[in-house]
């Protein structure tokens, strides 16, 4: 038996809504709603510890949007799940009062190590036979989630402070940022990826690697040279991570318009896509797999099916 669900993904860069109908018995999902509006909640949020005004604003509006469409698909469950940015803003509670009084419902700031699981969840959903363990990565605005598991069971998972919006605010200063700047990038995110052994995180053994949210679809658009960001064309596809390496290294060194003219990149990915680029590449230099392969059902999958329980 069906149950409208739907979730809704409040990250550093984006706010996503997913309603769908659930078949728990089957796994299957009709999707009826799926969007997302950039919102750059994670706006000075590294430096100042706090929600700037106007990323609320804009997030509140999108919400304002969200509350529409629930209306107009009435599903009968909703969880509204935050993530990086609200964890590390000291007035939450001003997001939270907001979403509240618009939609009915608390919003859930995860863990990192939640956020984790569920994008593991929404990833490997239908993912099929493929070599384990798989390793599903997440590049947000604020954090970087890394999720090894066998089937739908996670072995180890931690979140990382190190994500596309964040990176960029602490070392890309210049247009187009300088090499020092890259490099300086780079030895953060290696440090950081040096700590996930001590969290049971062993990326030598993935045997599958897959790249969920808009830094890896991106990534993914730009080693196939696609005409746009089409869903269609880039879900389950797979790309050689030689190819990931070299795309990173060009997109890291564009200018922002460069980036912005290119056929397959959201105007609102363009300033921050080279940090997310490279984190995902320094990711793939420790994972023997020589492929990799982009999905688009992630964390806000995971999220839409949890509101069942």
């Amino acid at each position: 038996m069906t149950e409208r669900a739907a979730g809704i993904d409040c990250g550093t860069n984006t706010i996503k809504l997913l309603v769908a109908d659930l078949d728990p018995d089957t796994g299957e999902l009709s999707e009826l709603v799926r969007t997302a509006r950039m919102v750059r909640l994670g706006q000075g949020v590294d430096a100042s510890g706090t929600l700037h005004p106007d990323a609320l604003e804009r997030v509140l509006t999108a919400v304002d949007e969200y509350a529409g469409l629930l209306r107009e698909h009435d599903a009968s469950r909703l969880r509204f799940c935050a993530t990086s940015a609200v964890r590390d803003a000291t007035n939450r509670d001003v997001l939270v009062d907001g979403v509240r009084e618009r939609l009915g419902v608390t919003p859930e700031v995860l863990s990192g190590d939640e956020e984790a699981r569920l994008s593991f969840a929404g990833a490997t959903r239908g993912l099929g036979d493929v070599p384990a363990p798989v390793l599903v990565v997440d590049i947000g605005g604020g954090s970087t989630e890394l999720v090894l598991g066998h089937g739908t069971t996670v072995d180890a998972a931690h979140s990382l402070d190190v994500g596309s919006v964040r990176m960029t605010e602490r070392f890309l200063a210049t247009d187009p940022p300088s090499s020092e700047e890259r490099e300086a990038l780079v030895r953060s995110v290696d440090d950081a990826l040096d700590t996930l052994p001590g969290h049971g995180v062993d990326l030598s053994t993935a045997r599958t690697v897959v790249a969920v949210s808009g830094t890896g679809l991106t990534v993914a658009a730009a080693v196939l040279d696609l005409p746009a960001l089409d869903r269609d064309l880039v879900d389950r596809r797979v790309v050689p991570v030689a190819g990931v390496h070299e795309a990173a290294d060009r997109l890291a060194a564009m200018t922002v318009a460069q980036r912005r003219a290119l056929s397959y990149m959201h105007p609102g990915r363009a300033d921050v896509i080279g940090a997310g680029a490279l984190i995902l590449s320094r990711v793939l230099a420790r994972v023997p797999a020589d492929e990799l392969a982009v999905s688009v059902s992630d964390i806000l999958d995971g999220i839409t099916w949890s509101a069942l329980s």
